[in-house]
């Protein structure tokens, strides 16, 4: 085993990051919540998955002062706080504490946590939190909680990083559901918007679980970097998307032209593949790479004023090709294949 290899990587993948360190009590951090001075992300609150019993026994364990894990949070520009790692346990604090108007602004699944299950405080399963005595309630309130804060408000890539390392809410986060959380802005919001456009959503088929974890998000990243970056693509697909997401929130000037080239492309295509973009006898999944072939190919036609050519013949045929089920199959997450697979759609479809 090499040390100064692995010296050497540690060195180079170590950041030199700003965490401050907090005590902060139950109500206040109840508080800031309910101030929206703590921001939970839409897209990270479907991911609340603990029962009314695990629910119960964090709250066992704040008043019988069990140390539980810190919370991990980023700064805003605004100098808001959002949630890293921690969506589990403030979720359930504000179910305890809360009235029905904050607990779904908090989940909009969520309702008012009675306390069950518990085996050291037996004495008080069945009671929410006003049924309490005051002492207790103060004893609660009062109990403080360890919160880590980011201070970088700029790294999006460190604050990715963090997500996906943190993250311990019992649900592995899908890529785009991170970005939906770390990048937030007008593409983001832009993402979403083309993610439920009726013409893409016929000709992509997925599955409901994929579309709720963000694959629907993704494959509309996917169309515009491929679109615009697909030269500088090496192989890691996670981190080019992360890149020109973060790229596209700082800076987003192109957002009617790219809206323009969406709606086009899929009208397109929504038209001329009745079934969408399916191979063979599997229709009702699109395969990935084959649909980065087919509507970016389509795309590149559309801007080079090629559009006419574009036939459902044709389209239909190479859907089926033995040399594109080559380049769409195997090894596919190169810049070669990528380049190959886009520029064969398009040659065939001059032919």
């Amino acid at each position: 085993m090499n040390s100064n290899k692995i010296q050497e990587q540690i060195e180079k993948n170590r950041r030199s990051v700003a965490f401050d360190s907090y005590d902060i009590t139950v109500r206040q951090l109840f508080d800031m919540i309910g101030e929206s001075l703590i921001d939970i992300a839409p897209e990270y609150q479907r991911h609340f998955v603990w029962d009314e019993t695990r629910q119960s026994q964090l709250i066992e364990s704040l008043l019988l002062g069990i140390p539980i894990p810190n919370l991990f949070m980023a700064t805003n520009k605004d100098s808001s706080w959002e949630v890293i790692d921690g969506l589990q346990r403030l979720t359930t604090i504000v179910n305890f504490l809360g009235d029905e108007t904050i607990i779904k602004k908090t989940n909009a699944n969520g309702s008012k946590l009675k306390l069950k299950g518990l085996e050291k405080l037996d004495s008080i399963n069945g009671s929410v939190f006003e049924e309490l005595p005051r002492s207790i309630q103060l004893m609660f309130m009062t109990r403080p909680i360890r919160v880590t804060v980011l201070n970088d408000r700029s790294d999006f890539e460190l604050r990715y990083d963090l997500f996906e390392r943190l993250n311990t809410g019992g649900v592995t986060l899908h890529p785009q559901e991170i970005r939906n959380c770390v990048y937030l802005g007008k593409f983001k919001d832009f993402l979403e918007e083309c993610a439920e456009n009726q013409n893409f959503l016929n000709v992509v088929k997925m599955t409901s679980n994929a579309e709720r974890t963000g694959n629907r998000e993704e494959l509309v990243l996917k169309f515009f970097a491929y679109f615009e970056d697909r030269e500088i693509f090496v192989h890691s697909v996670k981190e080019f998307l992360n890149d020109f997401m973060a790229k596209k929130t700082e800076s987003f000037p192109e957002i009617n032209d790219y809206r323009a080239l969406f709606n086009r492309t899929f009208e397109i295509l929504n038209v001329l593949l009745p079934e969408g973009i399916v191979r063979g006898n599997r229709k009702n999944i699109t395969p990935l790479i084959l649909f980065e072939a087919i509507s970016i190919a389509t795309a590149d036609l559309i801007n080079s004023n090629e559009e006419a050519i574009i036939t459902a013949a044709r389209l239909q045929t190479v859907l089926n090709d033995n040399e594109l089920t080559k380049l769409t199959t195997g090894a596919t997450n190169s810049r070669n294949k990528l380049l190959r697979r886009i520029d064969f759609v398009k040659d065939y479809l001059r032919q």
